[in-house]
């Protein structure tokens, strides 16, 4: 299977409530994500990247498109559709007088996974919560529920494994943990899709990202390839101290940092390198040490999210 997801023409609208308008959620997105990758779905705050995953659970009615999941349209076979996928959610919602084990049994039953094909004890292992197995849920620690989280989005063995907001508020220890548990079960074969505000953990995770932005797909690209769009990298120069600036090439920004040294960053499709430091060395700068910044997705999320 070449796709684990085909989503066309996906339209969201929430009906108007009270004083509040109707709210176009998703506006028509377009989206294929392979099989067998690590996918970052980002966006803003309200983008829809919510409403899309709450589709793809099948918690939330589509207006109007078309969803495949692991080939099961979503319309024909909504329950293969749905036991194709796991989601873990980012709010702690879990009952707090069960304990992690019986909690893996009873998410087990809903999917109607028998006994015999059961893999509790796996699970906990796997997310590092077999001493507290029979401990109530509530006496968790809240990076021990977000372990649970993860291993009740993996009780009926889905192909499909959605992260949402996976490590927010999360130690350094923990996301760790589930960072190495994420590449594992990809490695497996499982197809993973990652929403994260960390852009830096989609940067070293994600083979491809998609961009949403008011509900509409505003990129989606290999996340080399996603980075190179920055048409922006930074000069960092170490002229012995603060001095007077010569007039730079236009579009060429320059900053002082906090440790001392120059940055000055430029559109490489426009200025070249060697025209900045001229400037510099015409102007009797001097120049005592030189080194390059590439930017990151941060700054390309920045510019495709900016209105």
């Amino acid at each position: 299977m070449s796709n684990a997801i085909d989503i066309k023409g996906l339209h969201k609208t929430y009906r108007a409530q009270g004083n509040a308008p109707a709210k176009k959620a998703l506006k028509g997105i377009d989206l294929a994500i392979p099989a067998g990758s690590i996918f970052g779905l980002l966006g803003p705050n309200g983008a829809g990247k919510s409403t899309l995953i709450n589709i793809l659970a099948g918690l939330v009615n589509k207006t109007d498109g078309k969803v495949v999941i692991w080939g099961f349209d979503q319309d024909v076979n909504p329950r293969q559709s749905r036991a194709a996928i796991g989601v873990m959610p980012q709010e702690l919602n879990m009952d707090p007088f069960f304990t992690p084990r019986a909690s893996l049994e009873v998410q087990a039953g809903l999917y109607g996974v028998p006994k015999s094909e059961r893999w509790t004890d796996e699970l906990l292992e796997l997310v590092g919560l077999t001493d507290q197995a029979n401990a109530y849920a509530r006496n968790l620690s809240g990076g021990m529920r977000r372990r649970l989280l993860l291993a009740k989005a993996l009780v009926h063995r889905p192909q499909i494994l959605v992260l949402d907001e996976p490590t927010a508020g999360v130690d350094i220890t923990l996301r760790e943990m589930l960072w190495q548990n994420v590449r594992r079960l990809n490695r497996a074969g499982m197809t993973i899709i990652l929403t994260t505000h960390y852009l830096e953990e989609a940067e070293q995770m994600c083979d491809e990202i998609a961009i949403i932005n008011h509900g509409e797909l505003v990129v989606r690209q290999g996340t080399r390839d996603l980075l190179n769009r920055a048409d922006r990298k930074t000069l960092l120069i170490d002229a012995g101290g603060r001095v007077d600036l010569p007039p730079l090439p236009a579009d060429a920004r320059p900053d002082w940092r906090p440790d001392g040294r120059l940055a000055i960053s430029y559109p490489p499709s426009r200025i070249r390198a060697d025209q900045v430091l001229d400037a510099l060395r015409n102007a009797g700068v001097p120049i005592l040490d030189v080194a390059s910044e590439q930017p990151d997705l941060e700054d390309v999320f920045v510019e495709m999210t900016r209105t």
